[in-house]
């Protein structure tokens, strides 16, 4: 039995002897399955074991879609002003300060422009990370404003649609980037310049309801949240229960709303097919 007995009185183990696990060093996704966070970023932010694609930000699709990751950054340092002084539990300055110490961006969306398999593409990604990739004056803004370089510049428009929907903090001035971004996409298409949306976990709100559904090409990863209203809403307006999978890209596709699902490894292909497709130029390996 002398396993069991301390031989050594007094024993201590400073802080740094300590071998604590580093945090973010193993990924859970939502179906239990352990992931490494090294093995995880190496494919695409996607867990091998079951498919289920991580959220991620803009960022790491500026790294999957652009050539080299060489880019650049349009307007970014655009930031929300408090026209309506707003406060909930905090004021709407506290707030838009808070999120930008955390997140280090200036709002919730980034525009850029580069090379994505040798040609131009504007790209503007939302990031869920700033309280909830909710659209305001700001968001709507800069979209509008990677629509204005799209048509000035004659270069394939691409938006990365990822929200919790409009910004209760700027009321109507929310609401009114849904008319503004869907007139300028309406520019693009008079102009003949490509738009492709792509929607991922989670689309909702009034992005649903404007420019993430008004792309030439539709398109989403497996397993989004696409929606306008949440489940719950639907279920108490209707009075009926909602068939499985409701508002999941895969209900989505099956109804017409979707032209296509990709796996995230796939995404820049496939991208650059489509825009090949339509522009009626050689396909691009």
């Amino acid at each position: 039995m002398s396993w069991f007995k301390r031989k050594t009185k007094g024993i201590t183990t400073t802080t740094e002897e300590k071998k604590d696990t580093p945090k973010g060093l193993w990924y859970k996704s939502p179906t239990g399955k352990i992931v490494d966070t090294e093995e995880l970023e190496k494919n695409f932010y996607v867990s091998p074991e079951d498919g289920y694609h991580v959220r991620i930000g803009s960022k790491e699709y500026f790294e999957i879609l652009f050539d080299d990751n060489k880019f650049k950054e349009l307007d970014a340092n655009l930031e929300s002003k408090d026209p309506l002084k707003f406060v909930d539990t905090k004021k709407y300055p506290d707030r838009l300060k808070a999120a930008q110490e955390k997140t280090k961006l200036k709002d919730a969306v980034r525009i850029a422009v580069g090379k994505s398999k040798g040609k131009d593409l504007v790209v503007a990604c939302m990031d869920f990370a700033f309280i909830g990739g909710s659209m305001g004056s700001v968001v709507g803004e800069k979209i509008a404003r990677a629509a204005d370089y799209s048509l000035k510049k004659k270069i394939p428009l691409m938006v990365i649609s990822k929200s919790g929907g409009a910004r209760m903090m700027e009321a109507a001035l929310s609401l009114m980037q849904l008319a503004k971004t869907s007139v300028k996409l309406a520019q693009l298409a008079d102009a003949s310049i490509p738009y492709i949306s792509l929607c991922t976990d989670p689309t909702t709100g009034g992005t649903t309801a404007s420019f993430a559904m008004l792309g030439d090409i539709n398109i989403s990863e497996p397993g989004a949240l696409i929606g306008f209203a949440g489940p719950r809403i639907v279920r108490d307006t209707t009075g009926k229960e909602l068939p499985e999978g409701f508002q999941t890209s895969e209900f989505l596709l099956e109804h017409g709303f979707l032209d296509f699902i990709t796996l995230r490894k796939d995404l820049k292909n496939k991208v650059n097919q489509y825009l090949d497709l339509i522009l009626n130029q050689p396909l691009r390996s």
